[in-house]
């Protein structure tokens, strides 16, 4: 009975220890790596702004506002182009984000759509992208089930331009 005991109260603390380095072992990771993962929360967007103007980076801003994407180099831009996002029963998600997938065609397919051989789809959070939109001319007017939408031809110049890893910076 006392081994029994003791078995079980060992196996309670190593578990305790095991969840306890687990919690840490994510911290850590999750706070050097300083990377989006796909499934990730949005990071926060005070500041981003002005810091990647600072630097020589390539990033993208989407202003859901003006339903404009502008690609910039540092603190020029270099491209800019009207959008359609997500409508407001299917938004899109505000925040920043890195690209996480290029891929040239993909099958994209949801609730209310299947659509095959969406152009040059950049996923920057879990089923968000950006891509070329084939099916619609309405840039300018929020229609999609939350990704961000380029004509294919604009769709084309920031996929070429842009990398995995390229910041992204939503902001309504």
């Amino acid at each position: 009975m006392k081994s029994l005991i003791y078995t079980c109260t060992s196996w309670v603390n190593l578990l305790k220890i095991l969840l306890a380095g687990t919690a840490v072992s994510a911290t850590i990771i999750t706070s050097v790596a300083g990377e989006v993962w796909a499934n990730s929360p949005p990071q926060k967007t005070p500041n981003t702004v002005q810091i990647l103007k600072k630097s020589d980076q390539r990033w993208i801003q989407i202003d859901l506002s003006q339903q404009k994407l502008i690609a910039w180099k540092g603190n020029k831009p270099v491209y800019a182009v009207r959008i359609s996002s997500g409508k407001k029963a299917t938004s899109t998600r505000t925040g920043t984000f890195k690209i996480q997938t290029k891929l040239k065609k993909t099958r994209m397919k949801g609730r209310g759509y299947n659509i095959a051989d969406v152009p040059h789809t950049m996923y920057y959070q879990g089923s968000y992208a950006i891509h070329g939109a084939y099916w619609h001319s309405k840039f300018g007017t929020p229609v999609s089930h939350g990704c961000v939408n380029l004509s294919p031809r604009h769709a084309k110049w920031v996929f070429n331009w842009a990398n995995v890893g390229t910041t992204v910076v939503i902001q309504k």
